[in-house]
């Protein structure tokens, strides 16, 4: 995992201040609408563009007061299309491209259905010797995806694995719904995982997934069983529906257990555990996993108030934002709960 740190700092540079006044100048002269909240509005506003707050499409305050920074589609596609430019593309050039030999990419909202999104990031950044696919287990993702790049790793077959999570949730939400639309986050992680012969990286797992919740939380159309029609569309089928009551329920009892249990098989107590890395979905949710495993509320890594719920893209954004807290050796648990129902919790040693 040392080698994460290249392409992270690859990734730093499209969000860098400067990039985005370039992009925001060109979407304004294109003649964009700029819809947003939070600390994203005050920024689009200061760069002297007119910014539509979000809560004026909904018609109601939002309810985490404004504190959630999500772009509109238009405005995060403008920013992941960046990634198209020639100067981004040669810069990626000095992270030993050619030696990625397996991409993964943990995501629910694909560019297309096929080619997968692996694919495409191959294309984009020239990698032209590896193989690899497409992860879907809603905001599990990131833990399946983490677990399944590991082990490929540890067979010995592969050295370098680019492994990405992350979600536009705007281009699935439905703008109308109080219930979801303040809820999600658009956001996007890259990993780069080779193999160590230290005492760090991924140690252990529990991992279940059952089919309770797909009555609960989903996004009905747009598969086989109510492919695209006039009639779907007109339903608004096309957006995540959530059974909020539901979700929060099975979320915080199974987090904890597995998180629980992952402890107790590895003989970690509170005090040893440095941080609890949970998946970002809901405060309330987090604030109980954290009790129900007995921990100090300033081991629990939280940024909600920041990205909203990024679903694929939670834990990894909470690994960046600790980075500097982190020491090699550290004791993780990574924790998270997604459609399907699709959860369970990862131990992480921290390698650098």
């Amino acid at each position: 995992m040392p080698g994460s740190k290249k392409i992270k700092n690859a990734l730093i540079s499209v969000f860098h201040k400067d990039g985005l006044d370039n992009i925001l100048k060109k979407l304004n002269d294109a003649d964009v609408t700029f819809f947003s909240t939070g600390g994203t509005k005050e920024f689009i506003e200061a760069c002297d563009y007119p910014c539509v707050s979000v809560e004026s499409l909904t018609g109601y305050p939002s309810i985490l007061g404004g504190r959630v920074k999500t772009l509109h589609p238009k405005v995060f596609g403008g920013i992941l299309n960046r990634r198209e430019n020639e100067s981004d593309q040669q810069q990626m050039v000095q992270y030993d491209i050619p030696e990625i030999d397996l991409v993964i990419a943990a995501t629910n909202t694909p560019d297309m259905w096929f080619p997968a999104t692996a694919c495409i990031v191959c294309d984009k950044l020239g990698i032209r010797n590896a193989w690899g696919f497409d992860l879907l287990a809603a905001c599990s993702g990131f833990l399946y995806g983490l677990e399944t790049v590991s082990k490929f790793i540890e067979s010995g077959q592969y050295r370098k694995a680019l492994f990405l999570a992350g979600d536009k949730m705007s281009a699935i939400v439905d703008y109308t719904d109080r219930n979801t639309c303040p809820l999600f986050g658009d956001a996007a992680t890259a990993l780069l995982i080779e193999p160590t012969t230290e005492d760090v990286g991924v140690v252990d797992k529990i991992f279940r997934v059952d089919g309770v919740g797909r009555h609960h939380l989903y996004m009905k159309a747009g598969g086989s069983q109510y492919p695209s029609t006039h009639e779907t569309v007109d339903n608004r089928w096309h957006y995540t529906y959530q059974d909020g009551k539901t979700v929060f329920k099975y979320a915080v009892l199974h987090m904890a257990d597995a998180a629980i249990e992952l402890m107790e098989r590895n003989h970690i107590s509170p005090e040893e555990l440095a941080y609890l890395v949970p998946h970002q979905a809901n405060l309330r949710i987090i604030d109980a996993v954290g009790r129900r495993m007995e921990l100090d509320p300033e081991k629990v890594m939280v940024n909600i108030e920041k990205y909203g719920n990024t679903t694929a893209a939670t834990i990894p954004l909470c690994l960046y934002d600790w980075e500097h807290k982190l020491k090699k050796g550290d004791k993780l648990i990574l924790a998270a709960f997604g459609g399907g129902f699709t959860w369970g919790a990862l131990y992480l040693k921290w390698a650098y």
